[in-house]
């Protein structure tokens, strides 16, 4: 994992596993930057296509939950506005580090979604998750 970079919204390079990848300058949200979900983990596919089902989810009492943006790596928006997504890491005996944010609502198809893989650290806009078009 990388540390010390002076912007803590950047995007560290793929080269690290446990970062959200490199991307693109973000097209939706100052600051944070693209990441197709063809960029990401397998498995952020396959909680976002749980979150677009509503479940089941494999951590039933976390995912789902308000997430706060106590960091404030996000857009500040009212408290309840997002919500998180364990994204399983293969072989990680707890819920590991990498997260799927989503923002507003409906739950099953918000407008927003973001991916860290590092805990909060940093974050990118999954720009093709939503099934609206």
């Amino acid at each position: 994992m990388q540390s010390g970079s002076p912007n803590p919204t950047a995007v560290p390079p793929a080269a690290a596993p446990a970062t959200a990848p490199a991307a693109a300058p973000a097209t939706g949200v100052p600051g944070v930057a693209d990441c197709p979900l063809r960029t990401l983990p397998p498995e952020a596919g396959a909680t976002v296509r749980r979150i677009h089902s509503g479940g089941p989810f494999p951590h039933p009492r976390s995912d789902g939950t308000v997430f706060g943006n106590r960091e404030g790596h996000l857009p500040p928006r009212a408290r309840g506005y997002y919500r998180e997504y364990t994204v399983i890491t293969p072989g990680a005996r707890n819920r590991s580090t990498k997260r799927i944010v989503t923002g507003g609502g409906p739950v099953t198809d918000p407008p927003q979604y973001f991916y860290t893989g590092d805990h909060y650290d940093s974050f990118c806009v999954i720009t093709d998750a939503g099934r609206r078009k």
